[in-house]
């Protein structure tokens, strides 16, 4: 396994590897490495022939100072982590060598970033399509492994390499949860043992509604009903919102149809931000 600094040398090991014909697979990640990362990293495994990893924490998709600062930083640990996994290359790059002195250039991707996260995080869709884009331009993957926690997120990015042409495949892994069900996040590390009890929530309130579906219910105010409800008994998580929304416009529904929709939620635990989703579709 090698370590990466710089954007000319995993450029110049990209090239090298189409030349061979080799099949590339992306894991981007911010670090702080849980279970979640490595279910990407094991589809990854199974899917390429070389294995790119980028620790990367992009201070442009926090419109939070403090959050950037809290946000856990543990290189060394990470790549402990990746050495047990056949990782061939950790790309790990300083701030400077993605966003070099006098950069101006972002990418804004519009529509499935006006609500929800978009609303709350202003320019933070912004900054992740933006280190997106660059990373697809350096690493040049057939593959990029992304966790369906982060639905939006997804959306985006799946937008973004359509429109852009990136001639990448976008591999959707399932979340990954604790015991309890709360969803794997680097966030988690900073709730305390009753906070990640009560962060459980979460996910209780999403299986309540999407039982709800399995029963027939369609309407959209209705399942946002019984997610508020559930979550209404959990005084130590503060929701943010809930949304019953189309899983590739993210445009928010009145009623589920045939397509496959998303319930989303956020919710604050003891100052700590976390999102979460189910998956709503006929078949199920």
């Amino acid at each position: 396994m090698e370590i990466i600094n710089r954007r000319q040398r995993i450029f110049s090991i990209s090239r090298k590897l189409r030349r061979e014909e080799k099949t590339v697979g992306l894991v981007p990640t911010m670090g702080a490495l849980h279970e979640g990362h490595l279910a990407l990293i094991k589809e990854a495994r199974q899917m390429s022939d070389i294995v790119i990893v980028s620790i990367f924490v992009n201070p442009t998709q926090f419109n939070n100072s403090v959050d950037l600062e809290k946000y856990p930083r543990d290189l060394t640990k990470d790549v402990a982590r990746l050495a047990e996994y056949e990782v061939d290359f950790v790309f790990a790059p300083e701030e400077n060598e993605i966003y070099p002195e006098g950069f101006s250039t972002f990418v804004n991707v519009q529509n499935v970033t006006d609500g929800l996260e978009g609303e709350f995080r202003p320019g933070h869709f912004r900054g992740v399509a933006t280190v997106v884009t660059i990373l697809f331009n350096t690493v040049r993957p057939d593959l990029a492994f992304f966790g369906q926690k982060d639905a939006q997120q997804l959306a985006v990015i799946r937008r973004l390499t359509q429109d852009l042409g990136f001639e990448t495949e976008i591999v959707v892994v399932p979340t990954v949860r604790e015991e309890s069900g709360l969803a794997m996040s680097s966030r988690n590390e900073r709730l305390t043992a009753e906070g990640r009890e009560r962060a459980a929530v979460i996910i209780k309130a999403l299986r309540e509604a999407k039982t709800a579906f399995k029963r027939g219910e369609r309407n959209a105010s209705e399942l946002s009903r019984i997610v508020r409800e559930v979550m209404a008994t959990e005084p130590g998580a503060q929701l943010e919102y809930v949304a019953i929304v189309d899983r590739n416009t993210m445009q928010k529904l009145e009623k589920v149809g045939d397509s496959e929709a998303l319930i989303l939620v956020a919710a604050n635990v003891e100052d700590v931000r976390l999102i979460d989703n189910v998956i709503l579709n006929r078949k199920q």
